[in-house]
């Protein structure tokens, strides 16, 4: 790519102001600052003998609001253009670019030649126009922050082309696969007051962080694998002891599969009567969705159930291919059911009060796949602990390590995955402090 030469402040405020599908790029308050600190430098163009304190606080505001984000002018600009929602991106991530409508091509490929003026402002020419604008015998500290890693793919696209706007079709690529606006940002999400929440650091769990349970784990990953690659999958029980690791499993898939495409939207037990409406909004979007339920159990008649009964077994909607639900349990039987529940002749119960209790019984079949984790035996747990602490570095003599786990399971919480990792994050904090 020929670095294009800066354009004049009044011509990169037209322009920024003629953007007709990207305006979002330039609405942060990086962006807003950047365009407050020309709007400055154009007055002081036009009032050369002012000492022009404006442009120092513009300048300010802008340096500030770079450091706030730790990114360069450059690479704050190419994120929210991947993040970008916007029509071009929400249309082009559904359907082919030939597709679209000739108009709106068009006004993308403006707007990314419009953006490639502003990614030539350098925070250093800026600097120097700021010098120059107040008077100054020396130059304003000019924001330096290293370029990011995850952006090298998309500067290397965009310096083997003259006009960006020649860029548009690894750009739709790029939408298709990872989304648009908050599903850019963020893999992990969650349902809240109404809406899709983004988890800034949802939780680093690895799958290879977990021993144990060999078997459940290959079914789970074979099963995200069919849904990954557009096969049908099933929505998924993990039922079992507390502590075995159920949660876990599931939350390290997104570090796993994030990279190609999969998305975790948690969602709390209370808000599952919004589930049908979540479905459908991610229904049309090509990324993949995990909907994870974590300790799901139901009173009777509850609104939640319902919900979720028809999310599970569907409705004269086609059931949507790229969302699956993963829900973990301590209870085998979802919908809790009390003696009173039997069927006995009376001329007040339920005729048909058996199939009342059959319908609690069987929900948790409604579940295509349905994975037991039993609690853990003794060298079940021994084999987390030594996993757990290679992983944490600790060189404990192997007897002695075990002696104190085993200990720590009789003393505490039991064999589990989560007493394994309880002992361990202990010792490593005592072994650092002795």
């Amino acid at each position: 790519m020929s670095t294009p030469a800066i354009a004049p402040v009044q011509t990169l405020l037209h322009q920024a102001a003629a953007l007709l599908v990207y305006q979002s790029v330039l609405k942060g308050d990086v962006g807003q600052a950047f365009l407050t600190l020309l709007q400055a430098l154009r007055h002081a163009e036009r009032n050369t003998a002012a000492d022009n304190i404006d442009c120092l606080r513009a300048y300010g505001d802008w340096f500030s609001a770079l450091a706030d984000c730790k990114q360069s002018w450059q690479d704050y600009l190419l994120t929210q253009l991947l993040n970008a929602e916007n029509p071009f991106t929400q249309q082009v991530q559904r359907t082919d670019l030939s597709d679209l409508a000739p108009a709106l091509i068009a006004a993308a490929r403006h707007d990314l030649q419009v953006l490639q003026q502003m990614y030539a402002c350098s925070s250093q020419q800026l600097s120097q126009s700021v010098k120059v604008a107040a008077h100054l015998t020396v130059a304003p500290v000019a924001w330096g922050q290293e370029a990011a890693p995850h952006l090298h793919w998309l500067r290397s696209t965009l310096d083997v082309v003259d006009h960006w706007g020649e860029a548009l079709e690894p750009l739709a690529a790029h939408y298709r696969q990872h989304g648009v606006g908050l599903l850019a940002r963020y893999k992990a999400l969650r349902w809240q007051s109404g809406q899709l929440v983004g988890i800034a650091t949802p939780d680093p769990i690895q799958v290879t962080d977990l021993v144990g349970y060999e078997a459940q784990k290959e079914a789970l990953l074979k099963n995200t694998a069919f849904l990954l690659n557009g096969y049908p999958a099933l929505h998924v029980l993990l039922y079992g002891s507390r502590g075995s690791g159920k949660s876990s499993l599931v939350k390290g898939l997104l570090h796993r599969y994030g990279a190609a495409g999969l998305r975790l939207i948690e969602v709390a037990k209370a808000d599952l009567v919004a589930l049908p409406a979540i479905v459908e909004t991610l229904r049309d979007l090509p990324q993949k969705f995990i909907i994870f339920v974590d300790d799901l159990s139901f009173e009777e008649d509850e609104d939640a159930y319902k919900a979720l009964k028809v999310v599970l077994e569907g409705n004269l909607t086609a059931r949507s291919q790229n969302v699956v639900v993963y829900a973990t349990s301590n209870r085998r039987h979802l919908i809790r059911e009390f003696f009173g529940d039997r069927p006995r002749p009376s001329d007040g119960d339920e005729i048909h009060a058996w199939d009342t209790v059959q319908e609690k019984l069987s929900f948790s079949d409604r579940f295509g796949l349905t994975l037991t984790f039993e609690p853990a035996d003794q060298k079940t747990y021994l084999q987390m602990i030594h996993h757990l602490a290679k992983q944490a570095h600790i060189t404990l003599d192997a007897a002695a390590l075990e002696h104190q786990a085993l200990q720590w399971a009789t003393r505490h919480n039991g064999r589990s995955g989560r007493s394994a990792r309880q002992f361990i994050d202990f010792l490593s904090a005592d072994l650092a402090m002795n």
